[in-house]
């Protein structure tokens, strides 16, 4: 299991492509989390305008196994969501740091988060 080393990464596994106040910035969940849910049938994502707040749920992801909640790991706007998604959810479990990334956001604030080697490590990965 490869992790980006660029991305930031959540304790509630999910992945931003960057963590600066101002940037806009991509949302996914690892594949730590992915390969954990199973394979992956449905996703509710916010909406281009909702505003997202740190550690609140920003939407869902159903599998065959669970309904788990997408946290986001920053506040900001919502300025796009990946509606591929809808058509094919099953990609976020075959490249959720590229295809599968789930919406993107214009940074007010950020949350916690680990790099790729803290991740890596308080996950046994």
């Amino acid at each position: 299991m490869s992790l980006p080393e660029n991305f930031s990464y959540s304790a509630d596994h999910e992945w931003i492509d960057s963590a600066e106040v101002g940037a806009t910035a991509k949302v996914g969940i690892t594949d730590f989390a992915a390969n954990a849910l199973g394979e992956i049938v449905y996703v509710d994502l916010p909406a281009v305008g909702d505003t997202v707040e740190i550690g609140e749920s920003a939407g869902e992801v159903e599998s065959t196994k669970s309904v788990s909640d997408i946290f986001s790991p920053v506040t900001g706007t919502v300025t796009a969501v990946n509606e591929e998604l809808a058509d094919a959810p099953e990609t976020i479990n075959s490249d959720p740091f590229d295809a599968g990334w789930l919406f993107e956001v214009q940074i007010t604030e950020v949350g916690p988060l680990m790099t790729a080697a803290e991740y890596a490590e308080k996950n046994g990965l």
